[in-house]
């Protein structure tokens, strides 16, 4: 590119005051410097945009034609500068979530973040925790809502929420009846559970320390709505976030159980890459996540 946004802002000082004097102190320069820009300018294109008269300058026809085409150029990089300098750009959003958090609560946050900045484009990804862990330290993702524990140097893990994992059957299951659940009839009964590497499950293997090697994991599925069918048709007993549970446990489609001695309570984690830099969109969102 043969001209600078410096030198438009000099053309159009000089066309505005027709002096090169009154032009160079509305844009804090040296009268040599503004007349320097404004030869370049020329000079490089080899064209004349001014009539001179000793000191006084007249923009001419061509000075006429280009003007219009110069401010809106330069409205627009004054535009682009303020918004980078107050970090309002409105740009693409892309939002990790695990399955519980992407399935049950992240719909609500985007429909908020939408209400607000409708001209912004949010892209969810929906996995596990290690894939979305695996896609923040590759800058895929700029922010992460996971269930699950992390520990990694270039992530920085923010407490968001807690939850509360529920163990679940059908209303006909054997334990159904069952006040509370002992150690022995976890140990008797299959189960039907998330799979290894998601939140869900490093929750339920804590909570059941001691009984893992014993247990008899019958299935182990990707999805929520595919256990609780599975524990629906009475294959085994289930343990999710009482988030998926909830309208479940109303329609009486599942039960919960009560289970002696164990805390099945856990934390919800945002999780953003330390060297991503945060725009405004990614501040907002953590805001709204907050107040949710």
């Amino acid at each position: 590119m043969k001209y600078t946004l410096r030198q438009l802002e000099v053309f159009l000082a000089v066309a505005h005051f027709d002096n090169i004097t009154r032009a160079a102190d509305s844009l804090s320069m040296s009268q040599s410097a503004a007349s320097g820009a404004l030869r370049d300018l020329e000079d490089q294109f080899d064209i004349q945009l001014f009539d001179r008269a000793g000191k006084r300058l007249k923009i001419n026809e061509l000075g006429r034609l280009l003007r219009p085409r110069a401010e809106a150029l330069l409205e627009r990089a004054q535009s682009l500068e303020l918004d980078m300098a107050q970090h309002q750009m409105v740009g693409q959003l892309k939002i990790g979530a695990t399955m519980t958090i992407g399935n049950y609560l992240a719909v609500g946050l985007i429909a908020r973040y939408l209400d607000e900045q409708p001209k912004a484009k949010l892209d969810l990804q929906v996995a596990n925790t290690s894939a979305i862990v695996a896609r923040l330290i590759n800058f895929d993702l700029d922010i992460g809502l996971v269930e699950g524990e992390i520990q990694h140097p270039d992530l920085e893990v923010v407490p968001w929420r807690r939850d509360q994992l529920e163990v679940f059957c059908a209303p006909d299951h054997p334990l159904a009846g069952k006040q509370q659940l002992s150690d022995t009839d976890l140990l008797s009964a299959s189960w039907i559970l998330r799979e290894q590497g998601s939140g869900t499950r490093q929750a339920f293997d804590w909570a059941l320390h001691g009984l893992l090697s014993g247990l008899n994991v019958l299935l182990e599925l990707e999805h929520a709505e595919s256990i609780k069918r599975a524990v629906a048709e009475g294959l085994g007993i289930g343990c999710l976030s009482s988030i998926a549970l909830r309208e479940s446990f109303e329609l009486g489609t599942l039960v919960p159980l009560r289970v002696a001695g164990r805390d099945f309570s856990r934390q919800l984690y945002l999780v953003i890459n330390r060297h991503k830099y945060r725009s405004a969109g990614i501040e907002r969102w953590i805001e709204l996540c907050h107040q949710a």
